[in-house]
C-alpha cells in the first residue's frame, strides 16, 4: 500500500491491533482509528466488557482475549487476528496498570504485576506481531507510555521504573525493526483523564482527554517510513521532560 495524496498512509484495509481496549485511553483508540477507516483486533482481559464497551461499533472489529500476565493468549491474539483478517499493519500496545505507593514501601506484588503488564506484556506481543509487521513493509507499534517514563514527579515509583523501561523498550524495538519498515513511536502523555489515573495517582487541574491521543495514534500511524516519531511528550501542565 502506498502513501496517500498528502504523504500519509491511508487507513484502507490496514488492521490495527489495540490492547486494553475496553476502556479509556484504549477505548478512545478504537473508536477514532474505527471512525477513521481501519479494520480493528480489539484484545482486553475481560472479553464481556469488551463486547458491552464496543458493541456499537459494528463490522469489521474483532475482539479477542488477551491478558498481558498470561504469556499464552499474546500468541493466540495474534493468530486469531492475522487468520481473520490476513494481515497486521499495526500494534498499539496500550493496556497497563498504575499503582501508587511509597517509594520506601514498595508492595512487591503490585511491582511486579506493573513490570508483567507494562514491560513484557508489549514485550512479547510486539515479538508476536512482528512477522506480520515486517511482511507489510510498513508496519507500526505505538506504545502507550507516560510521562513518569522521562521524569519523576513523585508517588508513583514503581510506575515510574516500569515506564522508564517501556521507553527502553520502545528503543530496543526502533531499532531491531528499522530495516524491515516497522517503525516504532512511544507517546508519553501526562495525566489523562480516564478511571484509572482518577483512582490510583489522582493529580490537580485539568487532564489530557484521552480523545486527544487517539488522534495522535490516528496520526502515527499513518506517516510514512520517511517521518518516523521515536518517542513524543505530551504534556498538559508546563513542566521539563528530558
Amino acid at each position: 500500500m502506498g502513501e496517500g495524496k498528502q504523504g500519509t498512509i491511508p487507513p484502507d484495509g490496514r488492521v490495527v491491533m489495540i490492547s486494553g481496549a475496553n476502556r479509556g485511553i484504549g477505548l478512545s483508540i478504537a473508536r477514532r482509528l474505527h471512525a477513521d477507516g481501519y479494520r480493528l483486533s480489539l484484545g482486553a482481559r475481560d472479553p464481556a466488557k469488551l463486547a458491552a464497551a464496543v458493541a456499537d461499533l459494528g463490522g469489521d472489529v474483532l475482539q479477542c482475549r488477551y491478558d498481558a500476565e498470561d504469556r499464552p493468549t499474546a500468541a493466540a491474539w495474534v493468530e486469531e487476528t492475522a487468520s481473520h483478517f490476513g494481515q497486521i499493519d499495526a500494534l498499539v500496545n496500550n493496556a497497563g496498570v498504575l499503582r501508587a505507593y511509597p517509594f520506601d514501601q514498595p508492595d512487591e506484588d503490585q511491582l511486579d504485576e506493573m513490570w508483567a503488564v507494562n514491560v513484557k506484556g508489549p514485550y512479547f506481543l510486539s515479538l508476536a506481531a512482528l512477522p506480520h509487521l515486517r511482511a507489510t513493509g510498513q508496519g507500526r507499534i505505538v506504545n502507550i507510555l507516560s510521562n513518569s517514563g522521562l521524569r519523576y514527579a513523585g508517588g508513583v515509583p514503581g510506575y515510574a521504573m516500569s515506564k522508564f523501561s517501556a521507553v527502553a523498550l520502545t528503543h530496543v524495538l526502533r531499532y531491531g525493526t528499522w530495516e524491515d519498515g516497522v517503525r516504532v513511536c512511544g507517546l508519553c502523555p501526562g495525566a489523562v483523564d480516564t478511571d484509572m489515573s482518577r483512582t490510583n495517582a489522582p493529580f490537580p487541574g485539568e487532564k489530557i482527554d484521552p480523545d486527544t491521543v487517539a488522534a495522535i495514534v490516528s496520526l502515527v500511524i499513518s506517516l510514512p517510513n520517511s517521518a518516523s516519531i521515536a518517542t513524543m511528550p505530551i504534556n498538559y501542565a508546563l513542566e521539563s521532560v528530558v
